[in-house]
């Protein structure tokens, strides 16, 4: 068991980067290879829809290993899942780079998916780790900084780099950046022992359940959103209700397995579904307001070019800009709420700021008829503002709320809320659009702001149970 007195009073910075650097490259990935799409496509001389799973079979990998990786964190100790997970992604990088067809590049991005799950999983431990319990706020704002960072650079840094070399380069830099950031964080990280009884055994059942039911829901909320916007189109009933069939069965399936799952973790110690903290209500209402504020995050990000491309003539040129003051003021606002988190009540900084997302959001509902470009970037700086202040106290809380021995298992709770607040907010993007055709960009945005709002009345729960 891990030894509580052998806690750090200094922080080891060299750890700290190294295993943001990790965080770093494991969410640029996740998004970098979106731009290069239309040029894989026609390199590998292969249909733009096939293509696209170079995204979900990345994105697929890391939902479904967040949880067997946390337990497994725990089991084998933090800092080897973690040196591990940047041997994985670093060799499937290459190849990434070095695939000579489709199918071969989208089995290089699911092994890649699961060596940045390793990375991303395993951070908020290795940080509570590193950091002393009176400093852990501000780790936890460095590592949403770096998230914040990579995707405020990944569309620039792939249009950069295909500006001048093959997508295949979009995989390839990661192979030097790997290899240092492996050197590094080998020589930094603490060689601390694991934190569970060591008689514990893997849940390979339970891994396979939990893979099956997130995969399936995933893949089935997202397929019964893009079914709405076929529907809505000039395709016959018949047709719709054929086209919705595969995504029904697939939640069907989903919900088969996850109520199997929850049979096969009931009485255990430590389970690899993390039962045992959810029950711990502030932590389950965390991660509840973190699914809301993601959702809302998501249903905005994809509304909003459609709303100013469509609605209001700007150019893709101009639409990039007007969008990115959200990521990027997170960079300016995290280490901030960092430390305000640190010193006052993290649930009462984490309402206040969901509470300015909410307005940021409404704001832009009630934009005027023709707006200029500074109405539209201030507004949507306010919902930066208040996601950064949201999110840093929230994910706090949620890491320090568990016992220091289920820390792994709180970073995956961190991350399955944010894979499932993505997930339903692509989804309920679809919808909108699928029923609502260009109106649909309004209807989204109203949704974000109700789903920030229903955040904002769980923080304001959250926080009269604290009290």
């Amino acid at each position: 068991m891990t030894n509580h007195a052998h806690e750090p009073e200094r922080v080891n910075y060299w750890a700290v980067i190294s295993v943001l650097l990790g965080s770093f490259l494991g969410n640029l990935d996740s998004s970098i290879a979106n731009v290069a799409l239309p040029t894989i496509a026609h390199d590998l001389s292969r249909p733009a829809a096939e293509t696209v799973w170079v995204v979900t079979a990345y994105q697929l990998a890391v939902a479904v290993s967040v949880l067997p990786l946390a337990a497994l964190g725990e089991m084998t100790g933090f800092r080897r899942v973690f040196l591990g997970g940047v041997v994985i992604f670093t060799a499937a990088s290459l190849a990434c780079a070095a695939a000579p067809d489709l199918p071969l590049l989208i089995a290089a991005r699911a092994l890649q998916g699961v060596g940045g799950a390793c990375m991303s999983t395993i951070v908020p431990a290795l940080l509570r780790q590193v950091y002393p319990p009176r400093l852990v706020g501000r780790g936890i704002a460095l590592l949403g900084l770096a998230v914040a960072l990579s995707a405020a650079l990944g569309p620039t840094v792939a249009a950069g780099i295909l500006s001048v070399a093959s997508w295949r380069w979009l995989f390839a830099v990661n192979v030097p950046l790997g290899v240092f950031g492996l050197c590094l964080a080998s020589a930094t990280l603490p060689r601390n022992a694991p934190s569970v009884a060591p008689e514990r055994r893997f849940d390979y059942t339970g891994a396979l359940l939990s893979a099956g039911a997130i995969a399936l829901f995933i893949l089935g909320v997202g397929g019964l959103g893009a079914g709405e916007g076929q529907t809505a189109s000039a395709h016959a009933a018949s047709e719709g209700m054929r086209f919705h069939a595969l995504p029904l069965i697939e939640i069907a399936l989903a919900c088969i397995a996850g109520f199997a799952l929850m049979r096969h973790q009931r009485g255990r110690t430590a389970p690899l579904v993390p039962l045992d903290l959810l029950r711990i209500p502030i932590l389950a209402l965390s991660g509840l307001t973190s699914i809301c504020s993601y959702v809302a995050q998501t249903l905005a990000y994809l509304a909003l070019p459609f709303m100013l491309q469509h609605q209001l003539a700007r150019t893709a040129t101009t639409t990039g800009l007007l969008v990115t003051p959200w990521p990027l003021v997170i960079v300016f606002v995290a280490p901030f709420a960092g430390r305000l988190s640190d010193r006052h009540a993290p649930g009462l900084v984490g309402g206040i700021g969901l509470a300015i997302m909410a307005t940021g959001l409404c704001l832009l509902i009630g934009l005027p008829a023709e707006p200029s470009n500074v109405d539209i970037a201030w507004r949507v700086a306010i919902c930066g503002i208040g996601f950064g202040f949201f999110q840093t106290p929230n994910n706090r809380i949620m890491l320090t709320s568990a016992p220091h021995e289920r820390s792994g298992a709180a970073g995956g709770l961190m991350t399955m809320a944010r894979m499932i607040g993505l997930s339903l907010g692509a989804a309920l993007a679809a919808v909108a659009f699928g029923l609502y055709g260009q109106r649909g960009a309004q209807v989204a945005l109203a949704g974000a702001a109700a789903s920030a709002g229903l955040g904002v009345i769980v923080g304001v729960v959250r926080v009269v149970r604290t009290r």
